[in-house]
């Protein structure tokens, strides 16, 4: 399991990894992604993100990640780059997910907010998962990006208010939150 170290809060994810049991890798080059069969991109600042995609080479390796179907995990600015369409303001993408977001779109830094939600579990993972629909947890907005369209095969898991925060295309899972 890798984890994209190149800004944001990777070093969170990776130990969230680790108390899970994974054993995850630091991603920060192409020969990296090559010895991972899963993927988290977590949050961070979306455009600086973009930025360090393509000055570390890693724009084509990720979209050839995600096209030969192995799992990638997306969070906050991680879903943002996944999505086909960015508003508030435009900007390029991975389009690797079939959604549009707004940046954004929960309000600056000082508007962050923690609220409990219900996680959708699909059907083929709940004997893994302890057999169960759903389940609670904390979704932490960080100047969260909002899903304004869910496209065609998308799977909402999870919703805030009525907007969908956790989404599934096949191997491809994004929330709007970090988790």
């Amino acid at each position: 399991m890798g984890v994209l170290a190149l800004q944001g809060d990777f070093a969170a994810h990776a130990a969230a990894l680790a108390r899970a049991g994974a054993m995850p890798s630091e991603v920060r080059a192409a020969a990296d992604l090559e010895r991972v069969d899963a993927l988290v991109v977590p949050g961070g600042e979306s455009t600086t993100l973009l930025k360090l995609l393509r000055e570390f080479g890693l724009w084509e390796p990720l979209r050839a990640f995600a096209a030969r179907g192995r799992a990638i995990f997306g969070t906050c600015a991680g879903l943002i780059l996944f999505a086909e369409e960015v508003r508030g303001p435009a900007q390029d993408s991975l389009g690797i997910l079939p959604i549009s977001v707004v940046r954004n779109a929960y309000g600056r830094q000082v508007d962050s907010f923690v609220d409990r939600g219900r996680v959708r579990v699909p059907a083929q993972l709940r004997p893994a998962l302890g057999g169960g629909e759903s389940f609670a947890a904390d979704f932490v907005f960080i100047r969260a990006p909002r899903i304004a369209r869910v496209g065609p095969g998308v799977e909402v898991l999870a919703e805030h208010a009525g907007d969908p925060v956790l989404v599934r295309s096949g191997a491809i899972l994004g929330a709007t939150f970090h988790p």
